[in-house]
């Protein structure tokens, strides 16, 4: 007997879609039957997830869109609706480490000097930067999208990607670390005025992911020895794991999940 697919008739909008959590994302909820709209910056490894889609026999469109961008923003909702029909669910995963970051890319500290990363010596503009990425940037998209569910009636889903640096400080990762505990908060405001709409909004907070953004620290051997050793279930996550925790919280198995937060973190962050 063949199981009915979770996300069948959906159709979700997926920032950061190109690469590492977006990309795990666009490709588990195609394969549950929802039609894709990838958003990124990269438009060579967004048509590359597009196909990906379109191969698994799902409807899919990419269109770049800057998130920290207001007007990136609304044009990606408009285009995407215009484009599907309708919007029901957004996985926000657009996000940035450092103010240096590039999508993408396997990179991890600005200018490798940890100690220049520290907030007494970090110039504003990488803070400001990281903020308008990581924090602005889902606050706009959440906007966006949830603006034309609410003119149109259409219920749907919103999950934001935040990471377990929203409740676990770390040294020279200040901006990173309150962009992301900004997501949280912001998560549980957006659900509980969405709420009236029927549009539940969540979050998640992801341990060490095999992602490109962690592809430097993991290729130093006794840094990734210790971060194995460190999380209790014995190895890092992957990019999949959080996709299929995305896909629970936009599924009607969640229908009474909103203004949560969940860690898949292999025990990492746990107390």
């Amino acid at each position: 007997m063949t199981m009915p697919r979770r996300l069948n008739g959906k159709v979700a909008v997926i920032t950061g879609g190109a690469s590492g959590i977006g990309r795990a994302s666009a490709i588990r909820f195609a394969e549950e039957g929802a039609d894709i709209v990838v958003a990124d910056l990269n438009p060579e490894r967004g048509a590359e997830v597009v196909a990906a889609v379109k191969a698994l026999g799902q409807r899919s469109t990419f269109v770049k869109a800057d998130t920290s961008s207001a007007a990136d923003c609304e044009a990606l909702a408009r285009e995407a609706a215009s484009a599907m029909g309708r919007i029901d669910l957004l996985v926000a995963a657009a996000g940035i480490s450092h103010a240096l970051y590039v999508s993408g890319a396997a990179s991890e500290s600005v200018g490798g000097n940890r100690n220049a990363a520290h907030l007494i010596n970090k110039p504003i503009e990488y803070w400001e930067k990281v903020l308008a990425v990581n924090l602005t940037g889902v606050m706009l998209t959440n906007r966006a999208v949830a603006r034309l569910m609410v003119d149109n009636g259409w219920e749907g889903s919103i999950v934001n990607i935040a990471s377990g640096a929203a409740k676990i400080p770390i040294v020279g990762a200040a901006d990173y670390c309150v962009s992301k505990a900004g997501v949280w908060m912001l998560t549980k405001v957006l659900a509980l005025e969405l709420a009236p709409h029927k549009i539940r909004v969540n979050a998640i907070g992801p341990g060490f992911i095999e992602t490109p953004m962690t592809a430097s620290m993991r290729a130093d051997e006794d840094r990734l020895r210790g971060l194995i050793a460190g999380t209790p279930l014995g190895r890092l996550g992957q990019p999949e794991d959080i996709a299929n925790a995305a896909l629970f919280l936009s599924s009607d198995e969640a229908s009474f999940f909103t203004g949560e937060i969940i860690f898949p973190d292999g025990g990492l962050f746990t107390g």
